[in-house]
């Protein structure tokens, strides 16, 4: 997306949850995870790319042992439609046996949250368990509900905090919906 275009989108887009209400939500989740998680030396897994902002101020705020990796699986690529999941990448650290939290950025559908934890499952992970900073409310009924939720968002076109818009806007510390009819 061409700069001067980013930047209408984002001067014209309403604030949804200020900077400030997504570091007390990060604390938040980060709380209930250290509760439930801190005996456990889970592997976190960070879905790309979406999860990469949250998950690093995530783990930041994790003071027990865990092992990190990621994977990469997406609906989206440069649309703002879901389509079908493409898998570019699987966990280079064995989940066999093992504690498995996966971190990522929104809970849309469900769709793709889904078939990474039946994925994780069949690789023979004993535990799975799922975070995610957004749950879009958007009505519909969803395969999986997450473990851990930061904060909902409307059922709109969301950006900012790992959600991005044609690639732009991932790393805003706020999230932002775009400007109604977008």
């Amino acid at each position: 997306m061409e700069a001067e275009k980013a930047q209408k989108l984002l001067d014209e887009a309403e604030l949804i949850h200020s900077s400030e209400v997504v570091s007390a939500a990060v604390r938040d989740i980060a709380s209930q995870i250290s509760a439930r998680l801190a005996d456990k030396n889970p592997l976190v897994l960070c879905v790309m790319t979406g999860g990469l902002v949250f998950c690093g101020q995530l783990l930041t705020q994790l003071n027990f042992p865990l092992e990190f990796d990621y994977l990469h699986a997406t609906r989206y690529g440069p649309d703002t439609q879901g389509g079908k999941i493409s898998w570019r990448s699987a966990p280079w650290t064995s989940v066999k046996g093992r504690t498995v939290l996966v971190v990522d950025d929104i809970l849309d559908e469900g769709i793709t949250l889904a078939a990474i934890k039946e994925s994780l499952r069949r690789m023979g992970a004993a535990e799975i368990l799922t975070a995610v900073f957004t749950d879009k409310l958007n009505g519909k009924q969803k395969p999986i509900s997450a473990d851990f939720c930061g904060l909902t968002v409307p059922d709109r076109f969301v950006f900012g905090f790992g959600m991005d818009v044609d690639g732009a806007w991932r790393h805003l510390p706020a999230i932002y919906a775009m400007k109604e009819g977008e």
